[in-house]
């Protein structure tokens, strides 16, 4: 049976649904949210405070409570946490999390090539010198590459999938120092690799993207895989 708070957090989700709210939007008062619903003003209280930590809601002291971003904040931090404290001998948190990066931008990669062929983009391939030089410099180019991925995204219908590849770079990117990892020494086939992807889509060219996505993750992947082994051969080198 599903406890009152998380009831009451329902009540409030439905009531933004049918009351067809968007975000910035004005929820009512406690009030009027306890008159509404037929629940106590701690009952709301809690839900919207756990709304809050969803980013559903968002508080603002001597303003009220508004309909929030609906951004994956959360998410980003869920996995963070899980990606720091239960790791694994085999660093496996962090390879599923660049296991799905990767699965992402493959399974958009014909919508990414069909959206931008025959286009030119400037800004992207500024973004992309700019990771080549830094990446000949020996220095990372972190700011660069998320928001390359965000903009290359930006040129499909469906922001909620950008959201997703947004969301698992802060969780990569975040996790890597807390674990005491650094990012790997061969950065330029990385940078590289945004500049193949870029101008495949651009020519048009599924398979030549697809290629470019897989060279793009192999400097990360070989990094985890010097790191520590995969926990099925620690246990074949035990036996």
């Amino acid at each position: 049976m599903p406890s009152r708070r998380a009831s009451t957090a329902d009540q409030i989700k439905d009531y933004i649904l049918t009351q067809g709210l968007h975000p910035g939007d004005h929820l009512p008062t406690e009030s009027e949210l306890c008159e509404r619903l037929g629940v106590s003003r701690s009952s709301v209280r809690e839900a919207i405070q756990t709304l809050s930590t969803l980013d559903i809601v968002e508080v603002r002291h001597g303003r009220g409570t508004f309909v929030g971003r609906m951004s994956l904040d959360a998410l980003v931090e869920a996995l963070v946490f899980r990606g720091v404290l239960s790791p694994g001998d085999d660093l496996q948190a962090l390879r599923e999390v660049l296991e799905i990066r990767q699965a992402l931008d493959l399974s958009m990669a014909e919508r990414i090539v069909a959206a931008l062929r025959g286009t030119a983009n400037p800004s992207l391939h500024d973004l992309v010198d700019q990771m080549v030089a830094s990446a000949t410099a020996g220095e990372t180019f972190a700011p660069q590459d998320r928001l390359f991925h965000t903009e290359l995204l930006g040129h499909i219908d469906n922001s909620l999938v950008g959201q997703l590849v947004t969301a698992f770079w802060d969780v990569h990117t975040a996790v890597l120092p807390r674990l005491g990892l650094t990012l790997p020494a061969d950065l330029d086939q990385t940078a590289r690799a945004h500049r193949d992807m870029l101008e495949a889509a651009e020519a048009g060219d599924v398979d030549a993207f697809r290629t470019a996505v897989v060279d793009h993750y192999a400097p990360l992947q070989r990094m985890l895989d010097e790191a520590r082994p995969p926990r099925e051969d620690a246990r074949g080198a035990g036996r």
